[in-house]
């Protein structure tokens, strides 16, 4: 059942603002928007998960992930290579534990001068590019369209203050396609972590497969997925971190995955991907966050505010590309 709250409903004069979510009313956020912006009639209603409709909606709270989604792929990945589980473990056994040439912690290196490549150069890429280079990474980066001018490069949607790559002088080289040939000149840039964190379209459906696992595969390169899980072929995947588990990488194969999306969801408990090897699997929760409804309201504001100026507004949706 859906719940309502109205403010200034009675002047018909007044632009309508609609709020339609599946949680209840943010009563101090919608405070201080009806405050900030009293030249609008605003009306809420909460409309729970199970009979939300469809609203093909042009405004999305892009940018409101980066943060929390990217200390998801930065544990993920340190987890991995600072051998985490090993260490588990060892606690959950109360054994101090021993290193040697033969210990899983031989051969653990830092992050210093390895290289991220992230496909799709959205608001989740440029954090974890932002942190990555904070570790010492070099970052390059892959888009649908060329950016081949500073302003191209800029991020002009919505920014948590302090987070991302507004201006796009992070990555140290650009990289742009549609075809799996200017995708394959991207991925044999010796890449060492690959984030993959393009939306899914009938374009990235499958786009990565074996072809690009093997081209990876050539520095056993780490994976993250936090995208949707069909832009990977599942399968293909699988035989990569198969192949990748043997003879410590030497034949090729993919070091690692880290997935917080696979295909479907939810996956099957008896679906091979749980015990894929070098591989971590989590519920699709890399973007859980308390700060999630205020920031989401935060874009509204920054729209209000720009539409009130007469700016074009931020965060709009290309419905030819499909986001």
């Amino acid at each position: 059942m859906a719940t309502e709250t109205e403010n200034n409903l009675s002047d018909p004069n007044l632009p309508h603002l609609l709020l339609i979510l599946p949680f209840p009313e943010p009563v101090d956020i919608l405070d201080r928007i009806r405050q900030n912006h009293p030249q609008f009639r605003i009306t809420y209603r909460h409309v729970p998960y199970t009979d939300t409709p469809f609203i093909a909606d042009i405004k999305i709270p892009k940018g409101v992930h980066g943060p929390t989604i990217a200390e998801w792929v930065i544990l993920t990945a340190l987890v991995h290579s600072r051998k985490y589980d090993h260490l588990h473990t060892l606690q959950t056994e109360h054994k101090w534990g021993k290193y040697s040439s033969q210990s899983p912690l031989h051969g653990i290196r830092d992050q210093v001068g390895r290289r991220l490549g992230v496909l799709g150069y959205g608001s989740i890429g440029r954090q974890v590019a932002r942190v990555a280079k904070a570790m010492g990474m070099d970052v390059i980066v892959y888009t649908a369209n060329p950016r081949p001018t500073p302003d191209s490069r800029r991020d002009k949607g919505f920014v948590v203050p302090g987070t991302g790559d507004p201006d796009g002088t992070i990555p140290t080289a650009w990289f742009s396609g549609l075809d799996k040939s200017s995708l394959h000149e991207f991925l044999a840039q010796d890449i060492d972590h690959l984030l993959i964190s393009v939306p899914i379209t009938a374009g990235t459906f499958h786009f990565m497969a074996a072809p690009e696992f093997a081209i990876l595969g050539k520095r056993n390169a780490f994976i993250s997925n936090i995208s949707r899980g069909q832009i990977l072929q599942q399968d293909d995947l699988i035989a990569a971190l198969e192949q990748g588990a043997l003879n410590n990488g030497k034949d090729g194969g993919l070091g690692g995955a880290a997935l917080d999306v696979t295909d479907p969801e939810p996956l099957p408990d008896d679906h091979p991907l749980w015990d894929a090897p070098n591989c971590i699997v989590t519920p699709h929760i890399s973007s859980l966050n308390k700060a999630y409804t205020d920031r989401s309201f935060q874009v509204l504001e920054a729209n209000l505010k720009r539409w009130e100026e007469g700016k074009e507004l931020i965060n709009l949706v290309n419905r030819k590309w499909g986001y």
